[in-house]
């Protein structure tokens, strides 16, 4: 348990020892240790904070209804795929994909790999049996340290996830996907505005204060 101050307010948790560690290791470390939300996700056996990101999401857009079928790009280590299932439902299916690979998780049918590969792809579309409802991306590239890199990066894989997106949803289906704030931004935004009702930039209270990442909700997809 954190130890409390005189005015009753919880004291930030130090790390015992930073032997071995780098600066940066240690920071993290010092970070996910006062958290609240990795504290939340603990008790509520959530795999992530992410999940966290996604039910605030959900909570203002309505996106995951009952029923309703998810893809899930991006997927490991499965915070996401958890919200999904509890909002959609035993009716709903969701699907997941990551090239990294996921402990199973139950009715969640995953597939390791990249489905930007064509033979990836099949198999992805395959198991997703027909259109579907929702699309969600919180896929991140691998940080190289340099931002203007990185970010080109990020909005890469946004562009991918909506094009995948064109093919796979339902009239009237959404898309949530992560994007980093510094301009490109916009592009993608301006394309999406061509085949959704609406286009929404949202920020959630889940997502740290000093993260440039941000989600664009499109709902109301048109073909």
């Amino acid at each position: 348990m954190k130890s409390k101050n005189t005015s009753g307010r919880p004291l930030s948790v130090r790390l015992k020892t930073a032997r071995g560690r780098k600066i940066s290791s240690q920071r993290w470390l010092t970070r996910q240790l006062n958290d609240p939300y990795v504290q939340k996700a603990k008790k509520a056996n959530y795999r992530s904070r992410a999940a966290y990101k996604l039910r605030e999401i959900d909570d203002k857009f309505k996106i995951l209804k009952l029923g309703a079928h998810v893809v899930d790009l991006g997927a490991t280590p499965g915070g996401w795929c958890q919200v999904a299932l509890e909002r959609v439902g035993s009716q709903g299916k969701v699907i997941a994909i990551d090239l990294n690979p996921m402990e199973p998780l139950k009715d969640v049918h995953f597939i390791c790999g990249d489905f930007t590969d064509p033979m990836v792809l099949r198999d992805l579309k395959e198991a997703l049996g027909g259109p579907v409802n929702v699309v969600l991306s919180d896929m991140a590239a691998s940080s190289t340290g340099h931002t203007q890199t990185d970010h080109l990066r990020i909005m890469a894989l946004a562009e991918e996830a909506y094009l995948f997106a064109q093919e796979v949803l339902e009239v009237d289906g959404s898309l949530v996907i992560k994007v980093l704030r510094g301009g490109t931004e916009k592009e993608i935004l301006t394309l999406m505005k061509k085949h959704f009702k609406k286009v929404s930039h949202f920020k959630p209270p889940a997502s740290r204060a000093d993260s440039a990442e941000m989600y664009v909700v499109a709902t109301g997809f048109h073909p």
